[in-house]
């Protein structure tokens, strides 16, 4: 029973490390992640693309009112997985980040800066009693001076990788094998999109549905984020399902 209470200990407090050195919360909230829906993004030589499968659990939703994937500056968008409202805080913050970096320098914040401040806030709801970590993790792409595509994943612990091609949410693992085996650098903006669209179709395991899938695009040609339109989104949901062997 002792023993026990110890654990309980080590499991409620986000400041206290486990004698294994190990912090519980955060790896809650890493499984608050790995609950939310599938979120994939990858580079490509025109730009990067950023897919999510909002997983609509009712008809009497209005899809539309599910939003998974930000613009935060012009040049980036970036797409979530996890606790929604922890992420709508999130994107407001890299909103403000980006703002004042425009007011400050008179220029566009720089991707790879914007996600380690990003990272920096999510770190430091680590160190203090009384808070909690963000139960979010966010894919943040973007072009750089020059029209250098960068993508980078956030973790709740604060952690900031940079990647090729990446999925986060449920069905990480199966994407990430699909990822491994398919992606080639040499991929246009077309040919991202489907291989983000096999990765949602994997990690659903069949249960895709065009209505629910949400997709965003930072392209080299306009150097700026837009989000497909239903119809476009639709096309390339077309295009992917009949291309499947039958």
């Amino acid at each position: 029973m002792q023993q026990f209470g110890h654990q309980m200990g080590y499991d409620r407090a986000i400041t206290v490390f486990s004698p294994d050195g190990r912090l519980f919360q955060v790896e809650y909230a890493r499984e608050a992640v790995k609950r939310g829906t599938t979120a994939v993004g990858l580079k490509s030589l025109d730009g990067v693309v950023l897919l999510v499968d909002k997983r609509v659990s009712s008809r009497l939703l209005e899809v539309e009112s599910v939003e998974k994937i930000f613009q935060v500056d012009s040049h980036i968008g970036a797409v979530s997985s996890g606790l929604v409202a922890d992420a709508r805080a999130l994107i407001d913050r890299a909103r403000v980040e980006a703002q004042i970096n425009r007011v400050t320098y008179d220029e566009p914040i720089g991707v790879e800066v914007l996600a380690k401040r990003v990272c920096d806030h999510k770190q430091s709801y680590t160190q203090f009693g009384g808070v909690r970590p963000y139960g979010t993790a966010l894919l943040i792409g973007g072009l750089d001076d020059g029209g250098v595509a960068r993508l980078f994943e956030t973790d709740p612990s604060g952690a900031l990788l940079e990647y090729r091609a990446t999925a986060i949410g449920a069905g990480r693992g199966e994407v990430m094998e699909l990822f491994e085996e398919k992606y080639s650098d040499g991929l246009d903006l077309d040919g991202a999109i489907r291989l983000g669209l096999e990765g949602l179709f994997v990690s659903s395991e069949g249960g895709f549905d065009r209505v629910t899938v949400e997709c965003g695009v930072i392209e080299v040609s306009t150097g700026r984020f837009r989000k497909l339109s239903e119809e476009e989104v639709s096309s390339h949901v077309k295009a992917f399902l009949e291309s499947l062997p039958e």
